[in-house]
């Protein structure tokens, strides 16, 4: 029997969730049943593409310089989707969903769409033209409960969502001591010292001049913490001007957009989030599965994953400054880091498989029908 070819449509493969996801789950996939190409549009955001392509994806960069710019590829996608014989398509975040939705009213191929955000976060355009589009596919695979729950009520939509949890690699994702000890060395990272850390792209809902504030509520308590943000984005440069107006320039670091991840990972001993939503993030699971302690906002689908106070720690959105007492909690209590670093690898162990999410996802490709 030949191979289903899924077509992954994306803006960008940036070290963002979604794109991740899709370097991560291409190595577990059955390529005995399966082939994958992969088409994104940001030529600037381009760290996953690598790692894909060794992983066996073919990647192509249709480049555009934005999201109209993106929509004018329609063309170019089917010419793309009929000359290679895809089978379907699989489309992540809105802009590639609702070039995804046009191709799938031009030509009827089959159309997936992976949901990460909730609805009433997206701006008010992109809800207008997902509530217009969302029934010109397939199906939907929506990232946690929540995110499903907000499909439901914004839109009401005739298409079949399926709740599919995002998973993480446990086997690629394991501590290594001597990685950590030597990211640490590289930085003028005290060996003693507690480091607490977050990986983000640099935008609103992150929070980190938040993040920042709570970092520095412990600091002034506890002067030997460091912290480190790993990441980029359009808010860069106020995220910087704040760490020095707030006086933590010294004892707070920004290692940039970072391929690799996992050293830092092992440097890490807290794994902080101050998000006001998301849906189901990748990094939190990643930093679990690395044995990092938790302590984060409930937003969105966090809340299906740390149970509060057995697998890490969590306040409310509104109310992040209270995450200032578990980082005291910990920080005082050096073996409780390792206890609850402990928890939350064993919390993703058991119910945040990556390979259970890709069983599910080719479940589903196979449920409908094909060229084959």
């Amino acid at each position: 029997m030949a191979k289903i070819k899924v077509l992954h449509i994306i803006k960008s493969l940036g070290r963002g969730g979604a794109e991740v996801l899709l370097q991560e789950t291409l190595m577990i996939h059955d390529k005995d049943q399966f082939e994958f190409h992969y088409i994104y549009f940001l030529p600037w955001k381009n760290q996953m593409v690598a790692g894909i392509a060794q992983a066996g994806g073919k990647v192509n960069l249709f480049s555009a310089k934005n999201n109209i710019f993106i929509l004018l590829q329609t063309l170019r996608v089917i010419k793309y989707i009929r000359s290679n014989k895809i089978d379907l398509v699989h489309c992540h975040l809105p802009w590639a969903g609702f070039l995804g939705r046009v191709v799938y009213k031009l030509i009827k191929i089959p159309v997936f769409y992976t949901e990460h955000n909730i609805q009433q976060r997206y701006h008010r355009i992109t809800r207008v033209l997902n509530k217009f589009t969302f029934n010109w596919q397939s199906k939907v695979v929506a990232v946690s409960n929540d995110v499903a729950v907000s499909i439901e009520k914004a839109i009401q939509p005739k298409v079949s969502v399926t709740t599919i949890l995002n998973g993480v690699n446990t086997l690629t994702f394991q501590r290594d001591l001597n990685e950590g000890i030597s990211k640490r060395k590289e930085n003028n990272i005290d060996a003693a010292a507690v480091l607490v850390g977050t990986v983000a792209v640099f935008r609103f809902q992150k929070r980190l001049k938040e993040w920042i504030d709570v970092f520095k509520m412990a600091h002034q308590k506890f002067p030997n913490i460091r912290g480190c943000i790993i990441g980029d984005g359009i808010l860069k440069e106020d995220i910087i001007q704040h760490v020095k107006a707030v006086g933590m320039e010294p004892y707070i670091i920004f290692p940039g957009l970072q391929t690799h991840v996992k050293p830092w990972f092992s440097a890490m001993d807290v794994f902080m989030m101050t998000s006001s939503f998301e849906g189901l993030p990748i990094a939190l699971l990643e930093a679990m599965s690395m044995e990092c302690a938790i302590v984060s906002t409930d937003a969105g689908g966090i809340k299906e994953v740390i149970r509060n106070g057995k697998d890490g720690f969590t306040e409310s959105v509104e109310d992040w400054k209270l995450l200032e007492k578990p980082m005291e909690y910990l920080i005082q209590n050096p073996i409780e880091i390792k206890n609850f670093g402990s928890k939350a690898r064993a919390r993703v162990e058991e119910s945040f498989s990556l390979t259970h999410m890709v069983n599910q996802i080719e479940v589903l490709y196979k449920s409908v029908p094909t060229n084959n």
